[in-house]
């Protein structure tokens, strides 16, 4: 059975359950799954983990996305995409200076109301498919972080189109960022590209296989141990090794210097990833265990 991690560099055009669909072909393997989707839209990376550490998906998808994203401001479209219909044209006339002066209200901990055209739920259905049916529902504002945020340019007439680079947490909508930021200038924006270059160090021109040529999968197969890497590692002795694979609970020991209240790695003498635990005071508990 195959077991690891493919950061996939998906194309426009196709979404992030085909690139699983690619994979699961390509491999052979039916247990795959993908930690953080992708619009149809947007290109880059898909990280996909095949076999039994899908169950570190969610290690992943708390890491930190950097995108670089390009927004048409004063156009507005019912999906804030270029997927959408538009609904609204104001002519717009600003500067990258502008930009920079309203940039701060948008880096650290900022509130977002998640676009309807969202894969969250409500009441057990996608807001997408309710979106569909020309239902809205009323959402409530979420906070997301915002690590950096670059503008890179902005085009000419009035409707420039302008291409800022964004380094976000976890639940962060691009579009709806793009949208807000246009909103401090008076106007509305879309966007009409999107690419995702990496979820934390998993930098998809570095690593990445792209979506169409997965022929040579192997070679760009990531241990676990690799793929987690932006946790801190704890190694461990062959004895504690054994109890780490029985899913042990630690009390002060060799896991003493692990981060505390944040998941941390446990590797065998061999360098393989055993476990996935968190400590919290001076006691460390099982995550996931992998050995």
């Amino acid at each position: 059975m195959t077991t690891g991690f493919l950061v996939v560099d998906k194309p426009r055009g196709i979404t992030s359950n085909a690139v699983v669909g690619r994979v699961k072909r390509a491999t052979g393997e039916r247990k795959v799954g993908h930690a953080g989707t992708l619009d149809p839209l947007a290109t880059g990376a898909v990280v996909v983990a095949i076999g039994r550490v899908t169950r570190l998906i969610r290690f992943l998808q708390d890491q930190p996305k950097e995108y670089v994203a390009t927004a048409r401001f004063g156009v507005s479209t019912d999906t804030l995409d270029a997927d959408g219909e538009v609904v609204a044209r104001e002519p717009m006339e600003f500067d990258i200076a502008d930009l920079e002066e309203v940039r701060d209200r948008f880096v650290g901990e900022i509130h977002q109301v998640p676009p309807m055209v969202s894969a969250l739920k409500h009441e057990g259905r996608r807001l997408y498919e309710l979106a569909r049916e020309g239902v809205v529902i009323e959402r409530e504002a979420r906070q997301v972080q915002i690590h950096e945020l670059e503008f890179e340019s902005v085009g000419d007439g009035p409707y420039p189109e302008v291409t800022f680079r964004v380094v976000c947490g976890k639940g962060t909508y691009v579009r709806s960022l793009a949208d807000d930021i246009a909103a401090t200038l008076g106007g509305s924006a879309h966007l009409t590209e999107l690419r995702r270059l990496r979820i934390g160090s998993l930098d998809v021109d570095r690593l990445g296989i792209h979506a169409d040529r997965l022929e040579g999968w192997k070679s760009k197969l990531l241990t676990p141990n690799q793929a987690l890497s932006d946790l801190a590692g704890v190694e461990v002795d062959a004895e504690t090794a054994a109890a780490v694979t029985h899913g042990t609970r630690f009390v002060g020991s060799s896991m003493s210097d692990a981060p505390e209240d944040e998941p941390f790695r446990v590797i065998g003498d061999d360098g393989r990833l055993l476990a996935v635990y968190t400590r919290h005071g001076d006691t460390s508990r099982a995550e996931v265990v992998l050995a």
